[in-house]
């Protein structure tokens, strides 16, 4: 009889799949159980097709009992993010437009995941259009933290963290404009990477040369963090920006030490946003950690002060090139916060634009030359701890009012514009058991060295 569970590792999961300690039939209905014990309070998977999903894990051991060579994820359940093409697969985008929508075709990311030989189950919950980052749509309703389903799970791939940390997934697709792979994981107490640009191709994209937005991995642990990047990175003829490092170049085993590092930590950037006190207090925290493991901390930071205008120029075009004819047609189908983001990139003209560019263009330069002096520069995730899941987003923080539903997200979309990597890790919990992730940052291009030093950190930073 088999010691695996749902809370086994994913790597864990794949060996005792490829041994056949386990069937994949076995380790869905493993999966479908925690679905049905956790799901209805939590509400993160959304579409499940019990059925295709049987008839996938079937499939996967017919084909290594003919003795077929398994893929990465040979086998793995696994709940495509909403906003995702899944070809066949009801795919919302967490709106109203989309309720009844069945994309003919996968997108690339969903084209990996099943090459790799994972077996879809559903979907996860998402906000409308991946826009906030608190998960909830008039579709599915909202995703609850699993730690506290008073609170948020975060967003917008707050559905599929939340899956993770409940154990109904054992890894999970999302992607990040302004935080989104890097606060729900936040939240949940799992690991997220928003990758280097270029890192994780996607296609189709109404915009191919638009690179704020970018997909990427998450998991329970930084090695299963790497199992999924190795199957989600690497070139593609369709994707111009793509890195050409091939996948495989990111699978464990990961061998990183934090000894000889020189950090730089920073809570607010020097003053750039307001933190959470309790949330300042766990990042503090961790500089004794470094230490402890033979790293130099200082107090240093790179000047960012052009991202905020940069992030929410670029936001608001993107956004209003992609979705400004749909919100004419149907103004009454958008949430409010949406809408007005989306309203806002209609008077922009050329010269915005072409500000936001070379503003981006110096804030790259600006980390180039930060990380010349430093190998990491660590600060929050998030600016607060999880809030309450009734709220839209946190109106205030530490008494200094929020006046938009971006404001809280600076420490997640400053790091956005750079173009660096940047890696959501369990850093310690509030006095209430909530989560707080420790979001390190490495240069462009250093995926590997960061999911290294970062599964260093996760070795000797015990977060109960």
């Amino acid at each position: 009889m088999t010691s695996l569970t749902v809370d086994s590792t994913a790597r864990e999961q794949v060996g005792a799949l490829r041994s056949r300690e386990i069937s994949a039939r076995e380790l869905l209905d493993l999966h479908l159980d925690r679905i049905r014990a956790r799901n209805p309070e939590l509400n993160a998977i959304v579409s499940l097709d019990e059925e295709r999903a049987r008839a996938g894990a079937a499939a996967a051991d017919d084909a290594l009992a003919a003795g077929a060579e398994p893929g990465p994820l040979h086998g793995l359940p696994f709940a495509v993010k909403d906003t995702h093409a899944v070809a066949g697969w009801r795919t919302t985008y967490g709106s109203p437009l989309f309720a009844d929508h069945v994309p003919d075709r996968d997108e690339l990311i969903v084209e990996r995941i099943r090459g790799a030989g994972a077996v879809l189950i559903g979907k996860t919950n998402v906000p409308e259009f991946a826009a906030g980052s608190h998960t909830f749509n008039t579709i599915f309703g909202t995703t609850l933290n699993p730690h506290d389903p008073s609170r948020s799970a975060g967003g917008s791939s707050g559905g599929a963290a939340c899956a993770l940390a409940a154990g109904m997934v054992p890894l999970a697709d999302g992607s990040d404009m302004g935080g989104s792979l890097r606060n729900p994981a936040s939240f949940c107490g799992v690991v997220g990477l928003r990758p280097s640009l270029g890192r994780v191709p996607e296609w189709p994209s109404a915009n191919q040369w638009e690179s704020t937005s970018v997909g990427g991995p998450l998991a329970r642990n930084v090695g299963d963090l790497a199992l999924l990047l190795s199957v989600l990175a690497g070139p593609d003829s369709r994707a111009p920006l793509a890195l050409g490092d091939a996948g495989v170049t990111f699978a464990p085993p990961l061998s990183g030490s934090l000894d000889g590092l020189h950090v730089a930590l920073s809570v607010d950037l020097g003053g750039a946003f307001d933190v959470d006190t309790q949330v300042a207090s766990v990042v503090e925290s961790v500089a004794t950690t470094f230490a402890a493991a033979g790293a130099r901390v200082e107090p240093a930071y790179p000047s960012l002060t052009e991202a905020d205008d940069t992030f929410r120029t670029l936001r608001a075009w993107h956004f209003q090139a992609k979705f400004g004819a749909l919100l004419a047609q149907h103004p009454a189908a958008f949430k409010q916060s949406l809408a007005e983001n989306i309203r806002a990139g209609e008077s922009l003209t050329g010269a915005d634009v072409a500000r936001a560019y070379a503003q981006r263009t110096a804030l790259a330069e600006r980390m180039r030359l930060f990380f010349e002096q430093y190998d990491l520069l660590v600060l929050p995730v998030s600016q607060v701890p999880p809030f309450p899941a009734d709220q839209e987003f946190p109106t205030q923080i530490n008494g200094r009012p929020m006046e938009s539903y971006l404001d809280w997200m600076r420490s997640a979309y400053f790091i956005t514009v750079t173009g660096c990597p940047a890696i959501s890790v369990p850093a310690g919990l509030t006095a209430d058991g909530l989560p707080v992730g420790l979001q390190i940052v490495a240069p462009h291009g250093a995926d590997r060295r960061l999911l290294e030093l970062a599964a260093a950190f996760e070795s000797v930073r015990s977060v109960r």
